[in-house]
């Protein structure tokens, strides 16, 4: 086995790697794109960290390579897709980085309150002004931390310490929090949380759902002298709306660690008096750097040698092709999955998976699995897969049941979930034609044909005459075009349910004039899946 160490890692893990018989390790960090994407057909495993992109481009050949491993918890710098159509597996380490991660929020912390950064700078100039840098105190005040994973489990018990008052909200699940239970607050919504927030820190994944999700609503949404902070992803807080608050004087100060291109292109933002800024040092600490080099390495070589396979992120979309005769439905289960966890406000706690006909007397397991993988796998700080599926959910405190029955409401077998949250219910039903074309049949029952691949917009909007063509219209100015296009109608209540499958991503300016329109309250876009494998 040939393995590629393509970024500068720690001894430690390169130990690992050399000391596994049969393996062959080089150490190149000098390669340009065209020079690795050249290369990298002739491993058979590639270590990287942050450094090394791994785009379509350089992976459009792939030749030998079967695993990437990666030396911390992000995967932006990999082209997830790319790499899943060519069978690669993609690894990451997401628990070397917690604790470094969790302190660094607390040091950007400290520095805003106490104006530490400027301080400084000002006595290294030969000043004495200590009357222009009086700050705040952490004690006493309210931290609100969006997304309750790892790292921001981490944090709120840091800011315990500190005697801080910590309310926690996830956008999708509470998290397992046993021992934080009593300390903490959780609320059921992000405004709820913004409106008591001396202190605001972000801690979820980077994904469609979360991208802006800190806006210049919810800076507004902030007690008046608020502090933000991030050191996740950048773009979950928008720095436009970040740079104008501060600008207004409603924002106090900003601790950034993560920019949306690095280095950072927003300089007005960088270079702002208020804003205590780093160059993504998160993880930059020995014992960090150590740890995600030990895991990145076991990974690799316990996955290339046949022994284990960990931390795998796209491994739900590899695990299709090993179901057998059941692989359409667990395709179909994991696009309904998506389907409702686009469609779901607060808090999962229920999820009832109802098998009718043939497939009742099927191994079905392995279709709810998948179901609870696409409910789970764009919003859990842990990488599904159909090993560790269940044993996540049930951490998270979601409870789910099999149900079957012999009527299959007109198929020859169907699959109907329900998800059950704090606020609202939702649920989709589906089947599979000719043992081979999986279909969703209905949305929250809106009874349609719709068929689950590419990126899907469901809107819900009133019934009534010249709806879709203005939704067609709206699509058209855009350039945007529409694959399919399918609906569903209530007639005693004169609603409907549209359901689009888009050749693109839609842009956040096509999402937010539909949202606009009156007679269309509800507006969701459901990622395309990490695999198509439907030709039809």
């Amino acid at each position: 086995m040939k393995i590629l160490v393509s970024d500068k890692l720690a001894d430690e893990g390169l130990d690992i790697l050399r000391a596994e018989q049969g393996f062959e390790v080089e150490v190149n960090t000098d390669l340009s794109p065209e020079d690795l994407k050249a290369c990298i057909g002739q491993y058979d495993g590639i270590c990287i960290r942050s450094g090394t992109k791994l785009t379509a481009d350089v992976l459009a050949e792939p030749g030998n390579l079967k695993a990437i491993a990666r030396a911390g918890v992000g995967v932006d710098n990999v082209d997830l897709p790319t790499a899943t159509r060519h069978g690669i597996v993609v690894m990451n380490a997401p628990d070397g980085n917690t604790l470094s991660t969790a302190e660094v929020t607390i040091a950007l912390m400290l520095a805003v309150s106490r104006k530490v950064a400027p301080a400084c700078a000002s006595l290294k100039a030969g000043e004495w002004n200590r009357k222009a840098y009086k700050g705040n105190q952490l004690a006493g005040k309210t931290i609100g931390i969006v997304g309750l994973g790892r790292i921001g489990t981490a944090v709120a018990r840091r800011c315990l310490g500190l005697e801080m008052k910590v309310i926690g909200y996830d956008p999708f699940i509470a998290g397992s929090l046993p021992d934080l239970a009593k300390h903490i607050r959780l609320v059921d919504s992000l405004d709820d949380l913004l409106g008591e927030a001396d202190y605001l820190t972000v801690h979820t994944p980077m994904s469609d759902e979360t991208r802006g999700i800190i806006g210049r609503r919810e800076l507004a949404a902030l007690p008046e002298g608020a502090y933000v902070l991030n050191a996740a992803r950048g773009g979950i807080v928008d720095e436009d709306a970040l740079l104008q608050a501060l600008n207004a004087g409603r924002i106090a100060g900003a601790g950034l660690d993560v920019y949306p291109s690095e280095p950072p292109e927003n300089r007005d933002l960088v270079e702002h008096p208020k804003v205590t800024c780093l160059p993504h040092l998160g993880a930059s600490t020995v014992e960090a750097q150590r740890s995600v080099a030990i895991d990145a390495c076991h990974n690799l070589v316990d996955y290339l040698a046949g022994r284990e396979l960990r931390n795998a992120v796209n491994v739900p979309a590899i695990d299709f092709a090993a179901v057998g005769e059941l692989k359409p439905y667990a395709e179909l289960g994991h696009r309904m999955g998506s389907v409702l966890a686009a469609l779901m406000h607060g808090r999962l706690r229920r999820l009832v998976v109802t098998y009718g006909g043939e497939i009742a007397e099927e191994p079905y397991r392995q279709v709810t699995i998948s179901v609870v993988m696409g409910m789970l796998q764009r919003v859990s700080s842990t990488p599904l897969n159909m090993v560790n599926a269940m044993v996540v959910a049930q951490e998270e405190g979601l409870d789910i049941s099999e149900q079957t029955e012999s009527d299959a409401q007109g198929y020859v077998s169907s699959v109907r979930v329900l998800a059950e949250g704090d606020q609202e219910s939702h649920n989709v039903r589906g089947t599979v034609f000719q043992q081979r074309y999986p279909r969703i049949t209905a949305i929250d029952d809106f009874y349609m044909e719709l068929r689950p691949a590419g990126d899907v917009l469901i809107t819900f909007n009133e019934d009534r005459p010249g709806i879709i063509g203005e939704v067609g219209s709206t699509f058209g100015k855009l350039g945007i075009n529409i694959a399919s296009l399918t609906f569903g109608r209530k007639l005693d209540s004169k609603e409907a349910c549209l359901a689009l499958t888009l050749d693109t991503v839609p842009p956040k300016d096509l999402l937010e004039d539909l949202r606009s329109k009156n007679f269309m309250p509800r507006v969701q876009h459901v990622s395309r899946p990490p695999l198509q494998s439907e030709k039809a």
